[in-house]
């Protein structure tokens, strides 16, 4: 399904937005995840793909590849690790603690009861439960009937206890938020709801580190350097992330955004058909397990509800058609290892690039300049094997190109 959104404005960075995402929160947010151990200090590389390009008929592809920036493999280590610390400098402002030090334990023996909980499809599990491993804290994830056993070894690896349960991510949302009041422990998690956005606005602008990091890469960022950027729906936290970055430094002229759904979890192009925060059609089941939300974040909607452009839900194989084109592709293309989820911008061009009629109304052209963000490496190394037929390992070995 592709929808147009009837709101989107072609306006100014409203004020309103600017107070809770802005460019100076994100630069301390940059600063303060450099002191992570498990984070590597380079910028993700931006890819250009000019095969790519090529074939598809457009001026140009870059991918933005979070894939290697940590061993976690996924963009959500610029989410929750800062969130986390963010959190405890409000929690005992009187510390005066720093960011190098809860990282590297200093404060381990202060923080040993304090404990934090989040639900997960994966990633953001991950990244927290090693975030909280190396400040000293607690960690408790909450996971759902979908999760694979091979994503819950991958969370339970860095000492968080797993609960889990029937339902579907938004359920585990529940569940998290129920068993944190009942407790006393804190939830650190990627999507807001009522009396809870301190900490989803801080996990979003780790988030736009991503976008951060593009402009600086782009040799002439004056001007906006890209017409489209195909941001992953979810619940919505990495677009607005993403956009909160670029509305503020173009404007009016920032690029287009088209958000990606599975057709199963559309609650983005929900809420623009239905112009307010509404739940996904389907069953919330999808290949693209980071992407199976059922609900969007009530906070990231304030951002996308007018930015974001068009929206498309796409089927699973679409994700598994674009995970095997960046595995193998064309020319001299650099080889990229794109998880389930981290395929999904690429799979929504490629399926808007079959109907003639979505790419006039997104403006498709030989002049388009395009921004692909892939979120996440081979995060389920079994199931990467199983749909690209060969291991991260052996396409990482193809890399052949040098990034920008």
């Amino acid at each position: 399904m592709f929808v147009t959104n009837p709101l989107a404005l072609r306006a100014d960075y409203p004020p309103s937005l600017q107070a809770i995402l802005n460019s100076e929160q994100g630069n301390i947010s940059s600063q303060m995840l450099k002191h992570w151990p498990l984070l590597q200090q380079a910028k993700s590389p931006l890819i250009s793909l000019p095969s790519l390009s090529q074939q598809l008929g457009v001026q140009s592809i870059h991918i933005k590849d979070e894939s290697n920036r940590s061993v976690l493999n996924s963009f959500k280590v610029l989410g929750a690790p800062v969130a986390l610390v963010r959190l405890i400098m409000r929690l005992w402002p009187d510390q005066a603690f720093q960011a190098a030090d809860l990282f590297a334990g200093k404060h381990q023996l202060a923080l040993k009861d304090f404990v934090v909980i989040s639900a997960t499809d994966g990633n953001h599990g991950r990244a927290l439960a090693a975030a909280a491993q190396n400040i000293g804290c607690q960690c408790v994830i909450v996971i759902h009937a979908n999760v694979s056993i091979e994503r819950e070894q991958a969370i339970a690896q860095y000492g968080a206890k797993i609960i889990r349960i029937q339902g579907n991510y938004d359920d585990s949302v529940r569940e998290a938020a129920e068993l944190a009041q009942k407790n006393n422990w804190w939830v650190v998690s990627d999507t807001s709801y009522d009396n809870y956005e301190e900490v989803p606005r801080d996990v979003m602008q780790g988030y736009a580190i991503m976008a951060q990091e593009v402009l600086e890469q782009n040799a002439n960022p004056l001007q906006c350097p890209y017409t489209h950027v195909f941001l992953q729906g979810g619940v919505g936290g990495l677009a607005a992330g993403v956009i909160s970055h670029f509305w503020q430094v173009y404007g009016a002229n920032r690029p287009y955004f088209i958000a990606v759904e599975p057709d199963q979890a559309d609650c983005i192009l929900q809420s623009i058909v239905h112009q307010k925060p509404s739940s996904a059609l389907g069953s919330g089941d999808s290949l693209m397990a980071g992407l199976a939300c059922g609900e969007v974040s009530p906070l990231a909607w304030k951002f996308l509800k007018n930015s974001i452009d068009w929206a498309i839900s796409i089927p699973d194989e679409a994700a598994e058609t674009a995970m095997r084109q960046f595995a193998f592709p064309h020319s001299n293309d650099q080889a990229i290892v794109s998880g389930e989820s981290g395929a999904a911008g690429l799979a929504g061009l490629l399926e808007i690039l079959k109907v003639p009629g979505y790419c006039a109304s997104i403006q498709l052209n030989p002049s388009s300049k395009i921004l692909l963000i892939n979120s996440e490496g081979a995060t389920a190394p079994s199931v990467y094997e199983q749909i690209v037929r060969r291991s991260a390992f052996e396409i990482a070995g193809q890399l052949n190109n040098v990034p920008l």
